[in-house]
């Protein structure tokens, strides 16, 4: 039997529409982007669990292009469960993002492939 890696179970879950992250049994520590083992205690006891999608903008770039391409953002976003990761933040305009703001996970289709991007909450 082949056990799929971490980054395709978390795909699959995308792709039914699941933002899910995993938890450590035995520390109770959130961990993300997907692995075989907790960072730091190595503990190897990770389960899936359905994350909030509620997070905290960290930080935010504005990357810009050369016209007529539109410029678009980068967010570092503190999710509820603790870790941190990098997205985008749709349904918003770039110079209206705020550090600090409160925003919730959406999955969209970026080019045939299920992504979570984050709004405002």
């Amino acid at each position: 039997m082949t056990v799929p890696h971490p980054e395709e179970e978390f795909r699959a879950f995308l792709a039914e529409g699941r933002f899910m992250l995993q938890r450590s049994v035995s520390t109770g520590e959130y961990v993300y982007y997907p692995r075989v083992a907790a960072p730091g205690s190595g503990a190897a006891d990770l389960e899936w669990v359905e994350a909030s999608g509620l997070g905290t903008v960290h930080a935010v770039t504005i990357v810009r292009r050369k016209p007529p391409e539109p410029d678009y953002n980068v967010v570092l976003v503190d999710l509820q469960e603790g870790p941190r990761l990098m997205s985008r933040l749709a349904d918003c305009a770039n110079e209206e993002i705020i550090i600090g703001a409160a925003v919730k996970a959406r999955i969209d289709d970026v080019e045939g492939q299920k992504l979570f991007v984050f709004i405002p909450a």
